[in-house]
């Protein structure tokens, strides 16, 4: 994996890992149903998914 992809792929992780936490403690946040800190996570962790997985196929 390059540098640049191994940045990514680390921040992603980040993401993700942030917006589970978010989720698992949150009251408002369920499967479909996201408060705004949970639907701000949620975009941030799509959005670097979508770029990495991208990277990975081109």
């Amino acid at each position: 994996m390059t540098s640049a992809n191994s940045i990514l792929y680390d921040r992603y992780m980040d993401a993700a890992r942030l917006h589970r936490e978010h989720a698992a403690t949150c009251a408002v946040c369920t499967g479909d149903r996201r408060c705004v800190a949970g639907a701000r996570l949620f975009t941030v962790f799509s959005g670097l998914q979508d770029q990495y997985l991208h990277r990975r196929r081109g």
